[in-house]
């Protein structure tokens, strides 16, 4: 009894190391009514980045419907209000398939904000989904890194939208791929745990390197994951988001009330 007990002891000095050195990091969070005051708050900040500097953004898009509504919002309320030459448009992460798809992250945008705001054509950067993955993480690596600025030997992202799935994913890094948050490469190859299918993602180093993170949670079903990554219990250490901490830049979450609604206080 007496060495379950230290055991026992051991193994809470063990959760309390790990909460402090592996997980704990600065970030702000906002949590709105509905999805119209998110993607106000949203579009709100990326004009004032884009007015905020005569250089060019660097932005990473996500995919998902929550990105897919902001980009109608951003659509509908601020087409003629942002300087859409200002921005060069990335992924984040895309499926392997070809841009026709339906489960195109590049389709998504396109058709529901890059097709319909005035952006020239070299702005945009997309990942060549229907070409063979390997080579095609290696190409957009070197596109990445040629036209990015660099910082800490990495390119640098001014904002970089990432979702979270329900196992805990972000971008296309999957609870049991989590080396490729630590990967050397700027781009790799990922395999979704249940469908087989191949994903290109950035890896986690240049995730963390960006500028600006923003994760955009909504709905009942991300609030229990919201909840284990936010308080960080035991079971976030198998969650690639929990690893998304900048390591010069700013880290955001934005929830609407579903998402938070496990969240102390709301």
């Amino acid at each position: 009894m007496i060495l379950l007990k230290v055991m026992e002891d051991i193994g809470i000095i063990r959760v309390k190391i790990w909460q402090m050195t592996e997980c704990i990091v600065n970030y702000d969070l906002k949590i709105f009514d509905d999805l119209d005051e998110l993607s106000e708050f949203f579009s709100t900040e990326l004009k004032k980045q884009v007015d905020s500097t005569d250089n060019k953004i660097n932005l990473a898009l996500s995919g998902g419907n929550t990105p897919k509504y902001i980009f109608k919002f951003l659509v509908e309320h601020f087409a003629k209000k942002i300087s859409w030459d200002k921005i060069n448009f990335f992924w984040g992460d895309e499926r392997c398939v070809p841009p026709t798809d339906d489960d195109s992250n590049y389709k998504m945008a396109y058709e529901n904000l890059l097709s319909k705001i005035s952006v020239p054509g070299k702005n945009i950067f997309r990942i060549k989904g229907e070409e063979v993955p390997e080579g095609e993480a290696k190409r957009y690596s070197e596109v990445i890194n040629k036209t990015l600025p660099q910082q800490n030997h990495l390119p640098v992202f001014d904002l970089i939208m990432l979702g979270i799935g329900e196992d805990g994913h972000t971008a296309s890094i999957f609870p049991d791929q989590l080396h490729l948050l630590y990967e050397s490469k700027i781009c790799s190859v990922a395999v979704h745990p249940a469908t087989t299918q191949k994903r290109i993602t950035l890896t986690g180093k240049v995730i963390n390197n960006a500028r600006n993170i923003v994760f955009i949670v909504t709905g009942k079903n991300k609030s229990k994951i919201v909840d284990s990554i936010l308080t960080y219990n035991i079971e976030s250490k198998n969650y690639p988001a929990t690893y998304i901490k900048p390591v010069a830049g700013n880290l955001i979450w934005l929830l609407d009330k579903e998402a938070s609604s496990l969240l102390k206080g709301n």
